[in-house]
């Protein structure tokens, strides 16, 4: 089961990281294949399922591919900040091509994954969006190329 320590942060038992693990290599695995896997029943793994998501350890979710969907143009961005972080941090997640915001230590207070629909698009994004927004210093864009390696099985192995 996954339980909250004193600081809030989940810890969660091995039966439950072994269910998350059969999740993660297919998101619409049967709960009955699942049981069998990690030898529990199908209702018990409904069950531990259902709490993994109401206590926000994890989602299912579909993940498509940019590139297939009309998404020709992916870029991290590294942004300086001048003054506090959380309203551009907080300003960045509200834009709907980001992706991730994440507050760094390094060269850059802030890095964010942009998907755009092209070079266009990713150039009004970060000149007239991302600039635009009050405390931004300073940004450098790091353009994708190729995708090599995209895996979301971060946490348990």
């Amino acid at each position: 089961m996954a339980t909250r320590d004193k600081n809030g942060n989940a810890t969660i038992d091995s039966v439950s990281l072994a269910i998350i693990e059969q999740l993660q290599e297919d998101g619409r695995r049967p709960y009955a294949a699942i049981g069998k896997a990690v030898g529990l029943s199908e209702a018990a793994v409904r069950q531990r399922v259902q709490k993994l998501l109401d206590q926000n350890v994890m989602q299912i979710v579909a993940v498509t591919d940019p590139l297939t969907v009309g998404f020709r143009r992916q870029a991290m961005v590294g942004i300086n900040v001048e003054g506090d972080l959380d309203p551009v941090a907080d300003a960045l997640t509200e834009m709907g091509e980001v992706e991730y915001v994440v507050v760094t230590a390094g060269s850059f207070d802030l890095i964010v994954e942009v998907v755009c629909e092209d070079d266009d698009h990713l150039l009004a994004m970060i000149n007239k969006r991302i600039r635009a927004l009050p405390g931004v210093r300073s940004t450098e864009s790091f353009v994708y190329l190729k995708l090599k390696k995209q895996t979301y099985t971060w946490g348990t192995r």
